[in-house]
């Protein structure tokens, strides 16, 4: 059963738009009609994005304040509302246990995957107050438990779900917070560095209404969830 989502009139910004996951879901949003704001490091990659040419881009740094701050500030400056905050920046790097692990990596894994969180989520929120928006941010499946090799990475996804639901208490009633926890999502990038079998992996543009779903009225009584989203990997 296809569910079709009406966007129209909202306005939706996205972290991490560059990347597979972040590219699909502005599609997902654009093709519901809504105004999409994407946000990213680096600009897309043709080859690999789905990120419409209608789409405004903005550059960023997202682990920086004043490149967020400003992002958010031209947002709602050129749109007047921000309806809702996909936060889908964020990198996977393991290998090494915790005792070879180099200071870098950990504050590397961090920064992109939780300070840029915590950062656009700071910075939207009076926004998404205005407007009861929704904001859905990217954990992990495992960030629910300790495993061999990628521990930072676990500890920042954990830190994204629990800021999820801090979020989400501290907002009760004025705006909602989830966060997706995916394991595997196929992607180019995923195919050519892990094993594993990529049918069993959800693609982006299989995860995309999910976060669509989590922006919408549909899930208007849920907020602090955490909602998993990686099939069969």
């Amino acid at each position: 059963m296809s569910t079709d989502f009406d966007f129209d009139g909202e306005v939706v910004l996205v972290t991490g738009a560059s990347g597979a996951l972040g590219s699909g879901i502005c599609a997902a949003f654009e093709s519901a009609g809504a105004t999409v704001h994407a946000t990213d490091l680096v600009t897309p990659d043709d080859d690999d994005s789905l990120l419409d040419a209608d789409c405004e881009f903005h550059e960023a740094d997202l682990t920086d304040e004043d490149d967020v701050e400003r992002v958010v500030n031209d947002v709602v400056e050129a749109e007047g509302r921000l309806d809702a905050l996909c936060n889908i920046a964020g990198t996977w790097q393991g290998g090494q246990p915790i005792d070879e692990t180099s200071n870098d990596e950990f504050e590397m894994l961090f920064d992109v995957n939780l300070r840029t969180m915590f950062l656009a989520s700071k910075h939207a929120i009076p926004q998404l107050r205005e407007t009861e928006g929704a904001i859905v941010s990217v954990s992990a499946k495992s960030s629910l438990e300790g495993g061999e090799g990628d521990g930072p990475y676990r500890a920042a996804k954990a830190g994204v779900r629990l800021l999820t639901e801090t979020i989400a208490a501290e907002n009760r009633g004025e705006l909602r917070a989830n966060a997706i926890m995916p394991k595997t999502i196929d992607t180019p990038a995923n195919r050519e560095m892990l094993s594993g079998d990529p049918d069993d992996w959800p693609t982006p543009e299989e995860i995309a209404p999910v976060v669509c779903a989590l922006c919408s009225d549909a899930t208007g009584v849920t907020s602090g969830a955490a909602v998993p989203v990686y099939g069969e990997a």
